[in-house]
């Protein structure tokens, strides 16, 4: 036995958390371990915006749509459940860096997480979930890097641009 006990992995549907969810589901089959997708979730307009005017009919459409997000995540990342790994999903109301850190609380657990997108601007204004847990996580922390075509800027539309010569000025014109 490696000592690992299970895979936790943060998804939230973003390219980085489905590569994060492949990979984690990769190291729980290498182990034999569960594997445990984690989606967190906010009420729309925050915690205050609840405390303000709760309603428990909104709490559960809420957490029903989060439910439904964790779903379509593990289909657009597998096309289906696999079979080959046991997965153990959960939908946790608060912040994600919070719930991420609050969850791995056995030895033996292993966290995954999207490392966001490369470069100076977006390290500055993203990434603060995968910066909190390898900050504050007591156990190990694997932060796996976007995929290729999310790391380029503007995702698939920067790409097109890129490789068509084109810019987005050049969208706007008429064409001739």
């Amino acid at each position: 036995m490696s000592g690992v006990r299970r895979i936790i992995v943060g998804v939230s549907g973003s390219p980085g958390s489905l590569q994060a969810l492949r990979h984690a589901a990769d190291l729980a089959r290498m182990h034999q371990v569960p594997l445990a997708p984690i989606l967190a979730w906010v009420p729309p307009g925050g915690d205050m915006a609840d405390r303000g005017h709760p309603s428990a009919y909104l709490r559960g459409v809420w957490r029903d749509a989060a439910w439904q997000r964790l779903w379509g995540a593990i289909d657009l990342a597998f096309g289906c459940v696999p079979e080959d790994v046991a997965i153990d999903p959960d939908v946790i109301r608060g912040e994600p860096g919070h719930v991420l850190v609050g969850v791995t609380f056995h030895p033996g657990d292993v966290l995954v997480i999207g490392a966001g997108r490369r470069g100076v601007l977006a390290h500055a204004l993203s990434c603060r979930v995968s910066r909190y847990c390898l900050a504050h996580a007591e156990c190990p922390v694997i932060a796996v890097p976007p995929p290729a075509l999310a790391q380029m800027s503007h995702g698939l539309r920067g790409w097109a641009f890129r490789h068509r010569g084109l810019s987005p000025d050049h969208a706007h014109q008429p064409a001739a």
